[in-house]
């Protein structure tokens, strides 16, 4: 499903406009892109939790010349899915 795709069946089962739709799923994305940068969790009850964690600095090899590299350490968005989510 795409995000095209995702704002018709928020608008079909809400019945939002497609533009209402398009809007709240806008400021969804800003608002947990926001909560991200900020370091927050973002907990959805029954649906899942957005984290950010942090991946370690490690090596790695260079798929065509076959050297080692070393990949740097960051930071990475992780979702777990909730209970509900995960029965169905």
């Amino acid at each position: 499903m795409n995000k095209a795709e995702l704002i018709n069946a928020m608008a079909a089962e809400s019945g939002l406009t497609k533009a209402d739709s398009k809007k709240a799923l806008d400021a969804f994305i800003a608002s947990v892109g926001k909560a991200m940068k900020a370091g927050d969790k973002v907990s959805l009850v029954g649906f899942g939790t957005f984290a950010v964690a942090e991946r370690a600095a490690r090596t790695g090899i260079n798929p065509s010349t076959k050297q080692p590299i070393q990949i740097s350490a960051k930071k990475v968005v992780k979702f777990k899915p909730g209970a509900e989510l995960t029965a169905e």
